[in-house]
């Protein structure tokens, strides 16, 4: 698989041309559209998207970062493995900060509360609407717009934008996860029981029901690596 294989970006003229390439790529890294091992190449780039040289690679040395690309310098730049020790920080740092969010959520007063359960609920319509039309890539997106309105809601927007930074490789097992029969129900199920615990004022509850929602995906990962043993690393 190449990079020209996937659909063509529009271009921002509003926005810088870096942050576009990263974007674009970033994405399409997590969905799996360019798996683990796929070869970029920043000539194809370059076509692909009508830019120089210049954004193109300060969007793979950003990717690099994120060690969600691994660059060869004079040869190419290939897509990095899922790298489990990644997977697992990330999964860390994520349950630690939801975990005091939810329970923030959960013991702000009623009115408080309900001003936060209505948008939460919606967007588990939101995710349900999606799910009943087969369309998984926005189910995907949808689940992170879900968790999203958690640091929204306890006002720590930056710290969204911080785990965002450091989730490639869990999302990547995730997505993975998804299709797996049921997988996406469940994912409904544990977003209805996180948000009954808020809005019930139970802070145990709401914490409970998310740390068991975020445990699934690593602990599928063993099934997942049988499947797609080339796309995983130690």
């Amino acid at each position: 698989m190449n990079v020209t294989a996937i659909p063509r970006p529009s271009r921002d003229p509003h926005r810088h041309a870096a942050p576009q390439v990263f974007d674009y790529l970033r994405e399409r890294i997590v969905n799996l559209q360019l798996p683990p091992g796929t070869v970029i190449a920043r000539a194809e780039l370059q076509q692909l998207f009508g830019f120089s040289s210049t954004p193109v690679r300060d969007a793979l040395l950003r990717l690099q970062e994120e060690s969600l690309v691994e660059i060869f310098p004079q040869h190419a730049t290939v897509v990095s493995p899922i790298d489990l020790k990644l997977a697992r920080q990330a999964q860390f740092l994520r349950r630690s900060i939801e975990h005091e969010a939810v329970r923030t959520l959960a013991l702000m007063d009623d009115t408080e509360r309900r001003s936060v359960v209505a948008p939460l609920e919606t967007a588990i319509d939101i995710q349900a609407a999606l799910l009943g039309r087969g369309d998984l890539e926005a189910f995907h997106v949808a689940d992170r717009d879900f968790h999203r309105l958690f640091f929204e809601a306890v006002g720590v927007p930056d710290l969204w934008v911080l785990a965002r930074r450091h989730a490639g490789h869990i999302d990547r097992i995730r997505r993975l996860h998804l299709p797996i029969p049921g997988k996406a129900e469940q994912v409904i199920a544990d977003h209805r029981a996180i948000v009954a615990g808020i809005a019930a004022g139970n802070a145990a509850q709401a914490e409970a029901a998310l740390r068991n929602h975020l445990s699934k995906s690593l602990a599928f990962t063993p099934d997942l690596r049988a499947r797609w043993p080339a796309y995983f690393r130690d």
